[in-house]
């Protein structure tokens, strides 16, 4: 999902349905200071492969709809991006938008509102996804190794 996000703000932004490599290059690196040219290359490469993106002479496009994603106010990628493993609250949080027939942006907002307004913000957002997933009755068990490593690393 992350990776996602990342693809389809360029495209809203500008409003456009496909962009020179360089535009996009341009996007994540200078206008938005999200990254370098390497990483940005680095992000390109891995849409591409995950089909996110699609080459069509020097231009590339989503292939996806990128104006049905919602990106949150403020939204910074995470350095967890350039992982090659996938994230696995990615993974639940699409899960759970697919079960409920949502966009991933409805389900990240249900976790946050669960962060803030249940636990006053005392709760890390690996949880939070787990109770929303609990809600709606998608597994997760093969997740909570993951998760708890994550947490474990945040918390040293």
């Amino acid at each position: 999902m992350t990776l996602k996000l990342v693809v389809s703000a360029p495209f809203k932004s500008m409003r456009k349905e496909q962009l020179k490599k360089t535009e996009l290059i341009y996007f994540l690196t200078i206008d938005k200071r999200w990254m370098n040219n390497d990483q940005a290359g680095k992000i390109i490469r891995m849409a591409i492969k995950e089909g996110l993106l699609e080459e069509s002479g020097n231009h590339l496009k989503p292939s996806f709809s990128a104006s049905d994603v919602e990106i949150p106010l403020g939204y910074k990628p995470s350095s967890d991006i350039f992982e090659t493993e996938p994230n696995p609250v990615d993974i639940l949080i699409s899960e759970i938008a697919e079960k409920r027939s949502v966009n991933a942006g409805e389900v990240v907002a249900e976790i946050n509102s669960v962060i803030k307004n249940v636990f006053d913000t005392n709760l890390e957002f690996e949880a939070a996804a787990v109770i929303v997933a609990r809600k709606y009755r998608v597994d997760f068990s093969d997740k909570i190794p993951k998760f708890l490593k994550n947490v474990n690393e945040t918390n040293v």
